[in-house]
C-alpha cells in the first residue's frame, strides 16, 4: 500500500507540472480560506433552514443503529461513521419523524469523525447538546420494542462487521420490521446487521434481494489485510446469504431499493438512501437544497457515465455549486489505481472550476 502511494504521488507530481502547476502550490489554491473552514465548525441548528422550517406533523419514529465496538484487533480504533448518522438523522427529522439512537451495548458509542468529510450538516450535529445528549445515552438493543417504529436504520461504521451480524436483538429487530412491511436500511458496512437474518418461513432475509453495501474493491483499497481484520469481507458475505449483490463505482453514491429493503453502498450514498426510506414510507421527501459534496460527487457519476466532456459541460452551469477538492482526491484515487487518464481529466475538471470560481 505504502509503495502504490509513494508511486501515485510521483505521478501526480508529474501530472501537475505537465499542466504548468507546482504540487503544493495547486492543492492550496484548492481549498477554501482558513475562515471558511473556522466558520462552518461554528454551524448551529438553526442555521440550517431545512431542519427548521415547514416541518410536517409528527409522522412517527424511526431507530438508528450504530455499533459499540471501538477497536479491530489491538491497535485500530474504529465505531460509527459520524456523517451517516448525521445526514440521515436530519433528513428523517425534517421530514417530521423522531429519531431514537440505540447501540448493542447502550450509552456513549464510539465514533469516527473525518474532518475532510465534514459539512456544515455534521457540524451542527456535533454542535447540538440535545442530540449529543441522546447520542451519549444510546438505548441498549435489548430494551428496543420493534413495533414502536416505521423504520429502522442500520448506521456503518467498521465496527458493524464485529458487533452486529450475530447479534440477537439486531436480528429480531430487522426480522420484525420487516414481517410487518416496515423498512429496512443499511449503509456502508451497516447492511452487516442483515447478513443472520432469518424469516419466520425459514428463508434468509436477504435471500434473492438486490442489495449494495461497502465493496470488496473499497475495502482491500482502503485495507488491504482486510481478510484478516475482518471475520469476513461484506460483499463476499451477502453474496453468499443469497443477495444479488449491486455495486457501484468506487467511493460514489449508489443506493439499491428491494421493495422495503433499502441500502447503500458507502459514506455518499446517505442523504440518497434516507430520502428513499421517506419515500418509501408514504411521503414526498421534503425539498432539500443539495451539498456541495453531493453535487460534486453528481459530476463525478456523470464523468464515470458519459465521459470528460459531458462533465465539463455540467460544470459551467453552475460552477459555484461544486466542491474542487473532492474532484483532486478522485484524481488521486485514479492515479493510485492507475487509471492515469481518468487522473488528468479530473485535475482538469478541478483546474476549470478553479478558474470559473
Amino acid at each position: 500500500m505504502f509503495k502504490k502511494i509513494v508511486i501515485s504521488l510521483v505521478i501526480l507530481i508529474i501530472l501537475l507540472a505537465g499542466l504548468g502547476y507546482g504540487t503544493k502550490s495547486y492543492v492550496k489554491s484548492l481549498l477554501p480560506a482558513k475562515a471558511h473552514f473556522v466558520a462552518i465548525k461554528q454551524t448551529q441548528v438553526s442555521d440550517l433552514p431545512y431542519v427548521t422550517e415547514n416541518i410536517p406533523t409528527y409522522r412517527g419514529k424511526i431507530l438508528a443503529v450504530v455499533t459499540s465496538v471501538d477497536k479491530m484487533g489491538e491497535d485500530k480504533s474504529t465505531g460509527y461513521e459520524h456523517t451517516e448518522l448525521a445526514r440521515a438523522y436530519w433528513v428523517f427529522v425534517a421530514n417530521g419523524f423522531d429519531v431514537d439512537i440505540a447501540s448493542p451495548k447502550g450509552g456513549k458509542p464510539p465514533v469516527v469523525i473525518d474532518g475532510e468529510d465534514m459539512g456544515a450538516y455534521d457540524y451542527a450535529f456535533l454542535n447540538d447538546d440535545t442530540i449529543q445528549q441522546k447520542v451519549a445515552n444510546s438505548i441498549a438493543l435489548a430494551e428496543i420494542n420493534p413495533s414502536e417504529y416505521e423504520a429502522v436504520y442500520f448506521v456503518g461504521g467498521k465496527g458493524t462487521m464485529f458487533d452486529f451480524p450475530d447479534n440477537p436483538h439486531v436480528q429480531h429487530i430487522a426480522k420484525t420490521l420487516y414481517q410487518n412491511n416496515k423498512v429496512v436500511s443499511a449503509v456502508c458496512h451497516g447492511p452487516s446487521a442483515l447478513v443472520n437474518v432469518k424469516l419466520d418461513n425459514g428463508k434468509m432475509l436477504l435471500a434473492n434481494k438486490k442489495v449494495s453495501g461497502f465493496t470488496n474493491e473499497e475495502e482491500l483499497f482502503l485495507i488491504p489485510d482486510a481478510k484478516q481484520v475482518f471475520p469476513f469481507l461484506l460483499e463476499d458475505k451477502l453474496i453468499a446469504q443469497g443477495a444479488q449483490f449491486q455495486s457501484g463505482t468506487t467511493y460514489l453514491e449508489k443506493v439499491t431499493q428491494d421493495g422495503k429493503l433499502i441500502t447503500g453502498q458507502n459514506p455518499w450514498s446517505v442523504w440518497r438512501l434516507a430520502e428513499k426510506v421517506i419515500a418509501e414510507l408514504g411521503y414526498q421527501p421534503k425539498t432539500r437544497e443539495r451539498t456541495p459534496e453531493e453535487h460534486s460527487i453528481e459530476l463525478l457519476m456523470t464523468y464515470d457515465s458519459h465521459g470528460f466532456t459531458a462533465a465539463k459541460a455540467q460544470l459551467k452551469q453552475k460552477p459555484q455549486a461544486y466542491q474542487s477538492i473532492l474532484i483532486v482526491m478522485h484524481s488521486v484515487l485514479a492515479v493510485m489505481q492507475f487509471e492515469i487518464s481518468k487522473g488528468i481529466d479530473l485535475l482538469t475538471l478541478a483546474n476549470e472550476l478553479k478558474e470559473l470560481n
